[in-house]
């Protein structure tokens, strides 16, 4: 049985200036809900923040614009708004807010339109994010979290539960999180502190900085540099790129078996790693320690430095 509830409120103010036009409209929606629901928004465009408490509802802000320039025609303004549609629905313990646009538009460079979506929810929530072009911000929240955007950065804070993040075109960045995290962006860095658990990161052009992590690491770029401090080795933990250097950082107690080739530059350890077979400037094979975790590291385009965290 399908559920709307809750009050739909929605402000249009205009502003024409000289040559310009500008509309904006504020959608509302509530739905009364307890922990352990979850939030599903597909978004045709448009940035999404979502934001957990200790509360027992879900409030749904949407902020949209649309300016045209060169032309004063607020009427047309709000007739577009209108044709790209904002549908609201709650379904047992599930949140839906979805926007399509009609395929009928046929928008030039004149159009300018924006949205946000602003999303509260009680702090033991799951989330599956998704929209066509803008950013995803989510903080404090105890569930799965799922996110996708096909152009827009990633911004994860206080997260406790798994993490499924994908961009196309802009940064990621999580801090103190806690859970298995697997981030992947097509164009930009990653930047990870403060996060225990297991980490898969991976960019096609930009660093990766890995900061304070409890938990196994797979990190690979193909065009940047690489960083990581590891407190608490476990696991294999494999860092690669294909443009840049790499430095990692370890306790001296940590027991490793070191594996660091580099193509174009040379190895160096602040550790004394006891060497297996032939010492060679750009390569370093061995154990510190007496051996244990794997550490693998490989670049194509820069030096690996293994220092002392």
């Amino acid at each position: 049985m399908k559920r709307n509830i809750g009050f739909l409120t929605a402000l249009i103010i205009s502003a024409a200036f000289a040559g310009y036009s500008e509309t904006e409209e504020h959608l509302q929606k509530s739905f009364t809900i307890g922990s352990g629901g979850k939030l599903i928004v597909d978004v045709y465009g448009g940035s999404i923040e979502v934001t957990a408490s200790d509360r027992k509802d879900v409030a749904v802000d949407v902020y949209r614009k649309i300016s045209m320039r060169g032309l004063d025609d607020q009427a047309r303004e709000r007739e577009e708004l209108k044709k790209h549609v904002v549908t609201f629905n709650q379904e047992g313990n599930t949140v839906t807010v979805r926007s399509q646009r009609d395929k009928t538009l046929n928008w030039n460079n004149k159009f300018n339109f924006q949205s946000r979506y602003v999303i509260a929810v009680p702090k033991q929530f799951a989330a599956d994010l998704k929209t066509s072009g803008g950013s995803i911000k989510v903080a404090d929240l105890n569930g799965d979290l799922k996110a996708h955007t096909s152009g827009g950065s990633l911004k994860f804070a206080g997260i406790r539960g798994p993490i499924d993040g994908h961009t196309s075109g802009g940064s990621i960045n999580l801090a103190d999180t806690d859970g298995k995290a697997s981030i992947k962006t097509s164009g930009g860095s990653i930047k990870v502190n403060k996060h225990k658990g297991d980490v898969i990161a991976k960019t096609s052009g930009g660093s990766i900085s890995v900061d304070d992590v409890d938990g196994q690491i797979q990190a690979s770029t193909s065009g940047g540099s690489v960083s990581a401090s590891l407190p608490k080795p476990v696991g294999e933990n494999r860092l690669e790129t294909s443009g840049g250097g790499i430095n990692v950082a370890v306790p001296g107690t940590a027991a490793l078996d070191v594996d660091a080739k580099t193509s174009g530059g040379s190895v160096n350890s602040d550790l004394p790693v006891a060497t297996v077979g032939e010492k060679k400037r750009n390569a370093l094979q061995g154990k510190l320690n007496g051996g244990g975790t794997p550490l693998v590291l490989r670049t194509s385009g820069g030096s690996i430095n293994l220092k002392k965290l």
